[in-house]
Formats: C-alpha cells, sequence, structure tokens
C-alpha cells in the first residue's frame, strides 16, 4: 500500500483543526448495530497516524468509535493533494464521479476526503456556498421523502425532527449547501457508516467519516463557496 502521503506535514495537516437545523434529503439508515462492525484492528507501528486520524472521539458530546480504516480502500483517507481545479483557495469541490471531496488551500494544494454520494437521480450538482454548518445536528426529512418512506413521520418537522446522537443520519457535523439564497436540501455530513464511502447509497447528501467531517468542519466557515461535479467523468466546472 503507497503511504508515501503520511508525511509527518500530512499528517498534522489532516489532524488540525480547532439552532435549529434545516430539512435535509439524507436518508435515516443508521442503527446503533452498525457500530458493531467499527471495532478497531490490531494497529501495525508503520500506520499509527492513521490510527490517530481514524481514531476514536472520546470528547464527543456522543463518543465517536474508532474507524475500522483498513477495510477501507486506501484512496479514501483523508490526505494532501494537488488542487485539480484553478479555484482559489478555500474552495470545496466535491468529485461526483471520483467520490472525492477537494477544500482548496495555499500553494496549489488541496485537503481530499473519501465520500459517499446519492444514488442516481437524488444527485445535486452545480454552484452553492455554505450558509451555515452546525455540530450534532437534528435531522429533519422533507415532506417528500416522507411521502416515500412514511415511517419518517415522526421526524417530520412539526414533530421537532430526530435529535442528535449516534443513529441521526447526519451524523457528528453537518454543512449547508444553498444555491442562489435557496436551501438546496443536501448537506456536507457525517456517517457512521464507513462502508459506504466511495459509493452512490444515500439519498442524495454528500456523506463523510464522522472524523472526516469533524475535520472539514474546523476548517471551513459560513458561505465557503461549494462546487459539485463529475471532475473524473471530464466534465467541466459548472458557471
Amino acid at each position: 500500500m503507497d503511504t508515501s502521503f503520511l508525511s509527518r506535514r500530512a499528517f498534522l495537516l489532516g489532524t488540525a483543526g480547532a439552532a435549529a437545523a434545516g430539512l435535509s434529503a439524507c436518508s435515516q439508515t443508521t442503527s446503533r448495530a452498525y457500530y458493531a462492525e467499527a471495532q478497531p484492528l490490531p494497529v501495525p507501528p508503520e500506520n499509527q497516524m492513521l490510527a490517530a486520524m481514524y481514531g476514536p472521539k472520546p470528547d464527543e458530546p456522543y463518543p465517536l468509535p474508532a474507524i475500522p480504516y483498513q477495510k477501507i480502500p486506501p484512496r479514501f483517507y483523508r490526505q494532501v493533494t494537488e488542487n485539480p481545479t484553478n479555484e482559489r483557495p478555500g474552495t470545496i469541490i466535491v468529485d461526483t464521479g471520483g467520490h472525492f471531496l477537494y477544500l482548496t488551500m495555499e500553494g496549489g494544494q488541496a485537503m481530499r476526503y473519501g465520500v459517499g454520494l446519492g444514488r442516481a437521480g437524488f444527485a445535486w450538482e452545480g454552484r452553492g456556498v455554505i450558509q451555515y454548518k452546525r455540530e450534532w445536528p437534528t435531522w429533519t426529512p422533507p415532506a417528500e421523502m416522507i411521502g416515500r418512506q412514511p415511517e419518517l413521520a415522526k421526524y417530520s418537522a412539526a414533530n421537532g425532527g430526530m435529535p442528535p446522537g449516534l443513529d441521526n443520519p447526519l451524523g457528528a457535523r453537518a454543512l449547508y449547501i444553498f444555491q442562489n439564497g435557496q436551501d438546496t436540501l443536501y448537506r456536507l455530513h457525517g456517517s457512521p457508516e464507513w462502508w459506504s464511502i466511495g459509493k452512490s447509497v444515500s439519498s442524495g447528501c454528500v456523506r463523510l467519516m464522522n472524523q472526516d467531517i469533524c475535520d472539514l468542519y474546523n476548517r471551513v466557515s459560513g458561505k465557503t463557496p461549494i462546487i459539485v461535479t463529475n471532475l473524473s467523468g471530464g466534465g467541466g466546472l459548472p458557471v
């Protein structure tokens, strides 16, 4: 396995960081049974930095378990790469074809994260902004989703949504995507379903491993520009 990106500089970059939530199109699929899959595996000495990046976060309001990163393709680990675009530093770019999220940085570089995406027919593409962000958000499915999944009615806006916690489909953090001043209903958010990274399985939102969304959350502010497009498929950036 190529671990050349795990330089001390990349590690420090990768681990640094220092109201009501809106409606979300993300589907509620999480259950605590999934956490049984997240038991950490033995860590060889050469992977101590990965173990630190994806280790447990006991100081969270809802302590996060370690992620068994050994079961995840290494290309989806958080790492510093070249900026794949000419977008200015501080821009988020979601490459739907590669299942990557880039946060552009100075010097032609970017922090890259692996992501899971929505199934065909639910995906959103375009330019927008991160209107605001929340730690341990409430999840409120939109009426259209409740129409498809009536069992979610108990989490409707009228019922106050689903409270934060390990079962909440928005995970530990959520960043809310707006376009032209309107809520797109799509989010960048955490997920305990680490095996979904690199796949298209959710109802439309961009999901990251919880440890990665915590890292991204600490790097961006409100009104951060975001572009969602298929870079890997040869598509250009939306205007």
